[in-house]
C-alpha cells in the first residue's frame, strides 16, 4: 500500500476517512471544499456551489457571517474552552438566559450539550430519572411515532424508524420502544377526529409503562421529510396530560425559525415537557446543542437517587467558544429578520416545486416552511445526482427516494432559483 504521505488529497481522503453513512470499501465520492461565504461553497477545483442543505440543515445565517466570525475570534482570544463541572462562564449564562427568554413557560432548566444526538440522550435519562425519583421504575418506555429519526446513539436509535430507518443492522442491541404508525394528514389536510385512534389505544393499553412520548413536532426530518397536521400534536399533549406521560420535542432539526415559526411546536400552540435543540443554534459554525426541561421535572429529577444529579456529562458541555457563537447566532435570530426570510422562500418554493406534481417521476412534491421537497417515485443514485448538481452550480445531497433542500436564511432569490431549476431539470431527466 502506498504510504499516506504520498498520497493526493482525494486519494487519503477515499482511503483513511470515513464520512457518514458511506461504505469503505465503495464510497460516495467526496469534493473538497476549498472556502464558503455567505449561500456558496467554492470547490478546490474551481466550481462555486450555491447550497442548498445549509450544512444538513445547520448554517441558517450563512457562511461567514460578519458577526459570528468576530465573536469566534473575540472568544477564542479570551478561552476557547474550560471544564464545565465547578466551573462556568460568561457565554454559557449569556446563552443560557436567551434561551429561557425565547423558549415558551415553564420551559427554564438548561442543559448544555455538545451535538443532537446527545441531547435526545439527555432528555430520555430525565425522564426515567424522573419516574425513578418518583419510585415509579415501571414508566420506563417510550413512545414515538413510525418515520422518524432522532440520532445516532444508542438510545436515540431505538427511536427512530424501526423498518426504514438507518439503523435497523443494529435492532438486536437495541431498546424495544413503542411506535403508533406515522400520522397521514398533511398541515393542508382537514383534520379527522379518528385520525388519532391508534394513538389514543396506545395510551388506554401502555401508559403505566410510558415515560414519555418522544417525536419531532410537524416537520419529521431525516426519517422521510414528512409534514403532519397540527392537530395531531396537539392529540398527543392532551394524552400525556390525561395520562401522566412527559413529552419530548425533538427540535433539533426545526428549531429556530425553519417551518416558519421560532419552534414548530407553535403551529400547534403546544409546549412540551422537554425540548431538544441543535443544528442551527450555532448557526452551523460548531457542534453544540442543548436540552431544556421545567422546573417540575428538574426539582424532581434532585429528589432522586445520585443525589439528585442528572447522570451526564460530557466533556464539551457548556464550550464557552461555541456558547459565544451559539449566542450571537440567537442574536441575529431575535432582530427578527428570519421571519421575512423563511416566508420569501417558502413562497418561491411553493411556486417553483409544488408544479412539478404533474411529473410522472415525482410522488410527490411537498413545501412547508424553508424546506422545499421532491419525493421521487424511484430511489435516487446519490453519485449520479450529485454530478448532475455540480455542473448546474448547486450542493444538494439526496437521500433514499428525496431530493429536498433546505437552504440558508440569507440566500437570494436568483441563487434560490438555479436550486430549484437544478431540482427541476433533475426530475425531468429520470
Amino acid at each position: 500500500m502506498t504510504s499516506p504521505s504520498h498520497l493526493s488529497n482525494e486519494a487519503f481522503d477515499r482511503q483513511h476517512l470515513w464520512h457518514p453513512y458511506t461504505s469503505m470499501s465503495h464510497p460516495l465520492p467526496s469534493y473538497e471544499v476549498s472556502s464558503a461565504k455567505g449561500a456558496t461553497i467554492t470547490l478546490k477545483s474551481g466550481e462555486q456551489l450555491i447550497d442548498g442543505m445549509s450544512s444538513w440543515w445547520a448554517v441558517i445565517h450563512g457562511y461567514r457571517n460578519p458577526r459570528l466570525d468576530k465573536v469566534a475570534h473575540q472568544q477564542i482570544d479570551t478561552v476557547s474552552h474550560v471544564m464545565f463541572g465547578g466551573l462556568t462562564h460568561e457565554p454559557a449564562i449569556k446563552l443560557g438566559r436567551q434561551l429561557v427568554d425565547m423558549l415558551p413557560a415553564p420551559l427554564e432548566k438548561v442543559f448544555i450539550a455538545d451535538s443532537g444526538s446527545v441531547s435526545v440522550e439527555v432528555a430520555i435519562k430525565m425522564t426515567l430519572q424522573y419516574w425513578l425519583a418518583q419510585s415509579r421504575p415501571e414508566k420506563s418506555k417510550l413512545l414515538t411515532i413510525k418515520g422518524g429519526y432522532h440520532g445516532d446513539t444508542f438510545k436515540a436509535m431505538s427511536v427512530c424508524d424501526p423498518e426504514n430507518g438507518m439503523h435497523s443492522f443494529f435492532n438486536k442491541a437495541i431498546a424495544t420502544q413503542i411506535f403508533a404508525d406515522a400520522p397521514e394528514l398533511t398541515p393542508d389536510d382537514e383534520w379527522d377526529e379518528t385520525s388519532g385512534q391508534q394513538l389514543t389505544l396506545w395510551f388506554e393499553q401502555f401508559h403505566k409503562e410510558l415515560a414519555a412520548v418522544i417525536l419531532e413536532p410537524i416537520v419529521q426530518g431525516a426519517g422521510g421529510m414528512r409534514f403532519y397536521h397540527p392537530n395531531y400534536l396537539k392529540l398527543i399533549r392532551a394524552l400525556c396530560d390525561k395520562y401522566d406521560v412527559l413529552l419530548i420535542a425533538d427540535e433539533i432539526a426545526t428549531g429556530f425559525g425553519r417551518t416558519g415559526k421560532l419552534f414548530a411546536c407553535e403551529h400547534a400552540e403546544v409546549t412540551p415537557d422537554i425540548i431538544c435543540l441543535g443544528k442551527a443554534l450555532t448557526g452551523g459554525y460548531m457542534t453544540l446543542a442543548a436540552t431544556v426541561t421545567t422546573a417540575k421535572v428538574a426539582e424532581t429529577i434532585g429528589q432522586g437517587p445520585a443525589g439528585g444529579a442528572l447522570m451526564h456529562g460530557p466533556t464539551f458541555m457548556g464550550n464557552p467558544l461555541a456558547c459565544a457563537v451559539a449566542s450571537e447566532s440567537l442574536a441575529i435570530i431575535s432582530d427578527g429578520n428570519w421571519q421575512q426570510q423563511v416566508s420569501i422562500i417558502e413562497k418561491y418554493l411553493k411556486d417553483k416545486l409544488l408544479p412539478l406534481n404533474e411529473l410522472s417521476s415525482v410522488r410527490d412534491a411537498r413545501v412547508f416552511g424553508a424546506i422545499g421537497v421532491l419525493e421521487m417515485e424511484q430511489r435516487i443514485d446519490v453519485a449520479e445526482a450529485q454530478r448532475l448538481f455540480i455542473k448546474h452550480g448547486v450542493w444538494i445531497r439526496p437521500f433514499g427516494r428525496l431530493l429536498y433542500i433546505m437552504p440558508p436564511y440569507i440566500i437570494s432569490e436568483q441563487e434560490l432559483s438555479t436550486l430549484c431549476s437544478a431540482m427541476a431539470d433533475y426530475a425531468k431527466s429520470v
